[in-house]
């Protein structure tokens, strides 16, 4: 989901969520919500209308509006993300969405074929965003988009960007785009097939069938071939991929790699890591940066820029991996090669501050027990396993909180 090229991305998407909201209102409060929702739609038009919104789209668009109870008990009650990136993966990319992937490449070949040759992306990338956004448009999140934006800016939930939001929704209306009752998508805005903000919709959106209007929401043209803008205008590298799976070599030296970053994949070569199915790096001189999401013990990849466009959708190395992997499946390939350090949990944060305990009572200092895992924690980790003859990548992890208990 486009938001905002942050991490906070990854953050502020929840689908699915049912609250139950119970309230009291005397007759007198009632009267003062409404004066006070009043007074926040009068106080809008003026910027409304200096960025170009018609008074009927602006009346149209707030016809019956009343702010959502739900949305704003949505922004305190996001859960702690406690996931492993296994985790993650295995509820997203499944056999099923890459058959179903399979298929969509099939129906919507035309419209992915001619994306792929004006913008240069490859269908499966596009494909998988779609398929991990909304599940080929099978759930657009159902709210309101003008009701949900105007919600939070009226409750003043991060209330510059979302009134900014706001107003590039109700310009979107006006300009004929889409109906207000039609703009559909998440609690925090996201909208259409594959989920663009409404900043991100001005900036990116095309009207790719050619009827005269950008609608993500009816037009699955008009999605594909606005996601594929998205991404070429990220600087999206044309017929190259988002990454390879690795082998590392028996000793390799995990924190020289960390404190190289990025390296040719020739000089990954030389330090003795390969492709895991044994064939060269199609080009050597490519840069890329090793990524070991379970540690030294699980899957290894070297990440090339496009991997890094990907996260522009969505700033998280778990998002464009999983965008990555369902598009190599959707292409036909199969898992990792690697397996998965079995039994391994992520951690509540007071797992961390537990894990962090035990640290400091073994003898490897992080400092104040906090549960937040910073650069004097995972250097903590390091001694440890390089005490104990393990491999020193200072992944914190489920695995080693229950070694630190023995």
């Amino acid at each position: 989901m486009i938001l905002f090229n942050g991490s906070t991305a990854a953050r502020i998407r929840t689908f699915g969520a049912t609250v139950i909201l119970v309230m009291a209102v005397s007759a007198g409060a009632a009267g003062a919500a409404s004066a006070s929702t009043a007074e926040f739609v009068r106080g809008l038009w003026p910027e409304a209308q200096a960025r170009g919104v018609s008074r009927q789209a602006f009346e149209a668009s707030f016809a019956g509006y009343n702010p959502i109870p739900q949305v704003m008990e949505l922004t305190k009650s996001q859960p702690e993300f406690t996931q492993t990136v296994k985790q993650y993966l295995d509820k997203r990319v499944t056999d099923a969405q890459a058959q179903k992937g399979r298929a969509m490449r099939q129906e919507w070949a035309q419209t992915l074929g001619g994306a792929e040759s004006r913008y240069g992306v490859q269908a499966e990338i596009v494909l998988a965003i779609w398929g991990m956004e909304t599940n080929f448009g099978g759930f657009m999140g159902g709210k309101n988009t003008i009701y949900a934006l105007a919600t939070l800016a009226q409750n003043g939930y991060r209330a510059a960007f979302f009134r900014d939001e706001l107003l590039n929704a109700l310009r979107i209306v006006s300009d004929g785009h889409v109906r207000p009752e039609n703009m559909v998508g998440s609690w925090a805005g996201a909208m259409g097939h594959t989920q663009f903000m409404p900043s991100s919709f001005m900036r990116y959106a095309v009207d790719y069938n050619g009827d005269g209007r950008k609608d993500i929401w009816n037009s699955v043209p008009d999605a594909l071939g606005s996601t594929a803008n998205y991404l070429k205008s990220f600087g999206w590298r044309p017929g190259e991929t988002w990454g390879y799976e690795v082998r590392l070599p028996a000793g390799f030296d995990v924190q020289a790699a960390q404190r190289l970053g990025k390296a040719t994949l020739e000089q990954w070569r030389q330090l003795g890591v390969a492709r895991v199915n044994g064939r060269a790096f199609p080009r050597p001189t490519d840069v890329g940066r090793l990524y070991m999401p379970a540690g030294a013990t699980g899957p290894a990849f070297l990440l090339l820029p496009n991997f890094d466009v990907i996260k522009r959708y969505n700033n998280s190395d778990s998002y464009a991996l999983a965008v990555g992997h369902l598009a190599d499946r959707i292409l036909g390939s199969g898992s990792f090669a690697t397996p998965w350090p079995a039994g391994d949990y992520a951690l509540t944060k007071a797992q961390r501050a537990e894990l962090q305990t035990l640290l400091n009572r073994a003898g490897f200092s992080v400092g104040t027990a906090d549960g937040v895992i910073g650069p004097k924690t995972r250097a903590a980790v390091v001694s440890y396993q390089q005490a104990r003859g393990l491999s020193a990548d200072g992944y914190v992890s489920g695995l080693l909180l229950e070694r630190l208990k023995r």
